[in-house]
């Protein structure tokens, strides 16, 4: 393995001796001697499939499979282009993701295939790993020697689609290097060995999973184990079945095991580190307290163009401190904002000024662009500087805050609202499980703070509205007017909520929503009369 740079094959090659450590899914082991074998013969079957004059892209359309790792493997080795498929995407959303990524071939299973059923995919070739043809195509090709050749750092390793939760989703052209530097680097901080496993659960066609959690059991000389789906309650047996000591998250997923019935033996058990994003303070906090395990918290996208790293001494509800050559600015002037100011309750005073949108000032990080998009291109990179359509604000001390997505934010009263600082407060609730706030039409101008809920046992509508009243860092002008209790909310297959689709339904829902009218503080529930005098007020 290269000592400066390396690749996501030299991270594989590295493994390909190595008898003691492997994939561990379900019933099943599978070393990874045998695993990197299986994929530089899968990299010369694929090599015979697809047309060299057109980009050698091939399509995956599966869970947590072995035949996943094995197709990052093949992919990595023999430098065709992995290009991730969202399951939950259906008809022509996915025909059009299989096409925009130029894929020649799309592996998958018999019951994903059915995803497939009636769409003009162009002449793409379908594999499934279940059938005989791929049994045969393996054979046919076993015994392949390694490329000569191998891929270089900057070379194209992935395609990975953005969640989608602003628009249609993106492919972000991913390297060799952003999937094996973050690899090495985890695995260094971490300590992590031969003596570890890597737990994934996470869904692998999104960066996570793949950044922040294969490419780390490979640097590590680890064992990987595998989730098919994730699952709450499966969490802490998964991690007790296969002695997973690092495990990988997204925030939501997160809280689902935390509102798991508690167990007086839960802190036993081998985890020592779990990594990931978008974890609210109160859940982290929570998580740690009640599993023994150390949680870190990250930030960062699939582009890779703005990454804060938690510190030990970071405040609490902060992403951490805000690294040299990133900035927050005003996205109308691209002027610097200024330093928030609080008052003894930890409520920003100056929030309209103080938040910005993260930018990397220094440079475009380690994004590689997007495939094939070039307005989207643009709009994340203005002027040499990559714009991350996050939206921030930083303290005295130069600790960064998330406020919010751009796309998320709320304009009250004339004064502009993130979301995320609203979602931490309401949070803290005990009975709340999953927040979201969005913004919904105010019908004398602006937007009202709008909250759904996925609570936890009963849900007093007036023990809420006395807990909000007694949130000394709540501003006024966050105190929700709506409030939205559901049973789910929506969100995208990597657990991002879907704001536009909350705000799109407005206060016109089958969930159980109550309103706030200016100036009162208790709420009433949204009857259909309530909703149409609503909904009349905004036609008018």
């Amino acid at each position: 393995m290269t000592s400066a740079a390396p690749t996501v094959a030299d991270l594989l090659l590295a493994r390909r001796d190595d008898s003691d450590h492997g994939v561990l899914f379900e019933e099943r082991r599978i070393p990874w001697s045998e695993h990197v074998r299986s994929g530089v013969d899968l990299a010369a079957a694929l090599a015979s499939l697809v047309d060299p004059a057109a980009p050698p892209h091939v399509g995956v359309l599966l869970d947590n499979v072995p035949e996943f790792s094995l197709l990052l493997t093949a992919t990595a080795i023999g430098g065709t282009v992995l290009a991730g498929l969202n399951p939950t995407r259906r008809g022509a959303a996915l025909a059009g993701d299989i096409t925009r990524a130029d894929c020649q071939v799309v592996v998958t299973d018999s019951e994903k295939a059915r995803l497939l059923d009636g769409l003009d995919l162009g002449g793409v070739r379908v594999l499934l790993v279940d059938d005989a043809e791929w049994d045969d195509l393996l054979a046919a090709h076993r015994g392949s020697p390694v490329p000569e050749s191998g891929p270089a750092h900057d070379d194209l390793f992935m395609l990975i689609f953005t969640s989608g939760t602003s628009g249609d989703p993106k492919a972000v052209r991913v390297t060799h290097g952003m999937v094996a530097g973050p690899g090495v680097m985890l695995a260094e901080r971490f300590g992590l060995s031969g003596a570890d496993t890597a737990y994934a659960s996470m869904p692998m066609f999104h960066s996570g999973a793949v950044m922040a959690c294969w490419s780390v059991a490979l640097a590590a000389g680890a064992n990987l184990a595998l989730r098919r789906r994730f699952s709450a309650s499966g969490f802490l047996p998964d991690v007790r079945r296969f002695g997973a000591t690092y495990a990988h998250y997204v925030g939501k997923p997160l809280s689902y095991v935390l509102a798991t019935p508690e167990r007086d033996d839960d802190a036993d058990n081998p985890l020592s580190v779990l990594y990931g994003n978008e974890g609210s303070p109160s859940v982290i906090a929570g998580f740690a307290r009640r599993f023994d395990v150390r949680v870190i918290d990250g930030f960062g996208s699939t582009e890779g163009g703005v990454l804060i790293s938690r510190t030990p001494d970071t405040p609490h509800g902060a992403l951490g401190p805000l690294p040299a050559g990133v900035e927050v600015l005003d996205p109308e002037t691209g002027v610097a904002c200024p330093t928030a100011e609080f008052d003894g309750a930890g409520h920003v005073l100056n929030a309209d000024e103080a938040t910005g949108e993260l930018v990397n000032t220094a440079g475009t990080g380690n994004f590689s662009g997007y495939y094939k998009n070039p307005e989207a291109e643009a709009e994340r990179v203005r002027d040499g500087r990559y714009w991350s359509g996050d939206l921030a604000y930083v303290d005295g001390d130069g600790y960064v805050y998330f406020a919010g997505r751009s796309s998320g934010w709320m304009r009250v009263d004339g004064e502009n609202l993130g979301t995320a600082p609203i979602e931490n407060v309401v949070a803290r609730h005990p009975r709340v499980v999953e927040v979201a706030a969005y913004a919904v039409p105010d019908p004398h101008a602006g937007d009202r703070v709008a909250v759904a809920i996925v609570a936890s046992g009963g849900f007093d509508i007036d023990e809420f509205a006395g807990f909000l009243r007694q949130a000394s860092d709540l501003g006024p002008k966050q105190v929700p007017s709506f409030v939205r209790v559901t049973e789910d909310l929506p969100k995208t297959a990597t657990y991002k909520v879907l704001g536009r689709s909350l705000s799109g339904q407005r206060w016109n829902s089958p969930d159980p929503t109550w309103f706030r009218g200016a100036g009162s503080t208790t709420f009433v529930p949204v009857t259909a009369e309530l909703a149409a005098k609503l909904d009349a007020e905004l036609d008018h």
